[in-house]
């Protein structure tokens, strides 16, 4: 918590504002059920994958400890001695026929084999039915590609040597125990024969299924005749496959908790429940979302959270790349909405609360971004529907937002971080591709790319106090203190002070950026706030690698243009930045503390 100085606690009294909460907890008793979801929209997937990937480990260790077994004690013991006697019987009786049609034989057993004939048949089963066998094709897909990762786990842990004869294929650089061959070979075409004899109708299938079930013992007897396994080997491979089979088919084929696709109406069911189960709220709700971190589920979600809270009939309004948020939430003030839902990362948040500065229509803030810094310090939870349901239980709470303005960059708010050097650069060399894949780490990559940058000279000047003149890579203007990891990177800044917070970062030479990274990386505070004009550098980092200010006004003139950014989304570069604090400007809600 930041020293009680006289600015804050007279700001404070003023205002009487809370500050940032800890994560909610509910209100006395959690809810009976989660939010966003109802017995109607759950598929069951997740309890299918859990199942799955317990058993998996399961089968694993299995495997492992049967490998070992026969590989050091059981070794010694009949029948694993007469192994060497089965490989050299089927090296006697080669012929070239026997030759050829053993390699036939193997190959259906081959990678590129199993890959093909899976993607086929998974292909079929999707597009040749009228009504696409999705959790038949998923069974096989997933089975095939267990029964190969488990074989990899197998291969690592239990080193055995191929046979000691004539080998008629090359050796791969597996182990012999299992038969990678065998396993696969079980795995697809037992998983066939499991469709034929469940799905299909007619005399034949029987046939065909049987059939089936012997391919896998033919691929086994090909490869000890082609002198690439013991016999344990294949018996261990014919186990793998088969059990990965009955893990997968148990998992999504029967039994209580097999996943099944969403009934059709099964949103407006859920959603006529949950409207019959609660009063309307007054005044018209808007959900301003943006498209590409919002997914149809997610807002199924949100929009059953909202009916279950008597927010009916509410309505979801998309941003554009031409209007990330500032231009629907203006208009919902003016069509005059009494609560707006924003859905999206920081870029959709502030630009909603550029709008919604100075109006009193509450914010509920709901996190799908990259970063949610707001939703983070604001104790909010970062699952969307989880946040919107703690949100719409708490109550209206006012917090300041910062106003920035510079050449090239128009007069704006923020709620969240604005800055220029390092932290922009590294936004901006951050792609759309890494955050959806990486999510939050993404930046953290693009920002070791960005720490050799030059460092600038700077002249700032904080409220009414003489200019002091700096060098820096980097200048962050924080309403909030803590990013990503919880590290406190400005430890007092607060969104409800009445105050902005400045960092400057400058670190030099390799000791200066381990105190650099001292400072920013802890994850509680450790620095007193300082009054406007405190010249000294921050206790918390010797030698001026981290400084830190706070104030009302600031007027930052840098030496060469720099990039800036504001809550995470980059804007125009340039060389000036005027900042201001807006006590009290939104309205956000917050959930209720525990008494």
């Amino acid at each position: 918590m930041p020293t009680d100085t006289p600015e804050r606690r007279a700001t404070q009294a003023d205002r009487a504002v809370p500050g940032p909460r800890a994560p909610y907890s509910g209100e006395g008793t959690a809810p009976s059920r989660r939010p966003g979801r109802a017995p109607a929209l759950t598929t069951g997937a997740a309890r299918a994958a859990g199942l799955i990937a317990a058993m998996a480990v399961c089968q694993a260790a299995l495997m492992v400890g049967i490998g070992l077994l026969i590989t050091r004690p059981g070794a010694h013991f009949w029948p694993l001695t007469t192994e060497d006697d089965i490989n050299t019987g089927f090296e006697r009786i080669r012929t070239q026929t026997w030759n050829q049609v053993s390699f036939v034989a193997s190959e259906a057993g081959n990678t590129l084999t199993i890959v093909l004939i899976t993607f086929v048949t998974c292909l079929l089963l999707i597009v040749v039915p009228r009504l696409p066998r999705w959790r038949e094709a998923v069974f096989l897909a997933v089975g095939v590609s267990l029964q190969s990762l488990i074989f990899l786990v197998i291969t690592e842990a239990v080193d055995r040597t191929r046979p000691d004869v004539e080998r008629l294929d090359d050796s791969p650089p597996t182990s012999s125990y299992t038969s990678g061959h065998t396993g696969a070979a079980t795995a697809l075409y037992t998983g066939l024969a499991v469709l034929v004899l469940a799905r299909m109708k007619g005399p034949w299938r029987k046939a065909v299924a049987f059939l089936l079930f012997l391919l896998p013992l033919v691929v086994g007897v090909a490869r000890l005749y082609r002198g690439m396994h013991h016999p344990t080997d294949v018996v261990g491979g014919m186990l793998n496959g088969g059990l990965s089979m009955f893990v997968v088919g148990r998992a999504l084929l029967s039994g209580a908790h097999v996943p099944a696709p969403r009934p059709a109406a099964a949103l407006d069911v859920a959603l006529a429940a949950a409207e019959s189960g609660s009063d309307q709220v007054p005044g018209r709700t808007v959900v301003v979302f943006n498209p590409t971190v919002t997914d149809d589920a997610t807002r199924d979600a949100l929009r059953l959270v909202l009916e279950r809270h008597g927010h009916h009939g509410a309505e979801f309004v998309s941003t554009t790349a031409e209007d990330p948020g500032g231009g629907q939430t203006g208009d919902a003030v003016r069509d005059g909405a009494a609560l707006v839902v924003v859905c999206g990362g920081d870029g959709t948040v502030r630009a909603a609360s550029d709008a919604l500065a100075g109006t009193g229509v509450p914010l509920a803030v709901v996190p799908c971004g990259t970063g949610n810094l707001l939703a983070r310090n604001l104790g909010l939870p970062i699952k969307p529907a989880d946040a919107l349901d703690a949100a719409l239980r708490g109550t209206p709470h006012r917090i300041d937002l910062g106003r920035i303005e510079g050449d090239g960059l128009p007069s704006a708010h923020f709620a969240a971080m604005a800055g220029a050097g390092l932290d922009a650069a590294m936004l901006d060399g951050t792609s759309d591709r890494a955050k959806a894949g990486l999510g939050w780490p993404a930046y953290v990559l693009a920002g070791v790319r960005e720490l050799r940058g030059p460092r600038t000279s700077l002249t700032l000047r904080l409220d009414d106090r003489p200019a002091l003149r700096r060098s820096a890579r980097m200048v962050l203007i924080a309403n909030t203190g803590t990013i990503q990891g919880g590290a406190a990177v400005v430890p007092t800044a607060r969104p409800d002070d009445g105050l902005l917070d400045l960092m400057i970062l400058d670190p030099h030479g390799p000791g200066g950026w381990m105190r650099a990274a001292t400072t920013l990386l802890r994850r509680r505070p450790a620095a007193p706030a300082r009054p406007a004009g405190d010249t000294r550098p921050g206790p918390s980092s010797p030698r001026g690698a981290v400084e830190y200010f706070t104030f009302r006004r600031a007027h930052i003139d840098f030496g060469t243009e720099q990039p800036r950014e504001l809550d995470g989304d980059t804007v125009a570069p340039g060389r000036l930045i005027a900042a201001e604090v807006v006590p009290g400007a939104l309205t956000v809600l917050l959930p209720a503390r525990e008494a």
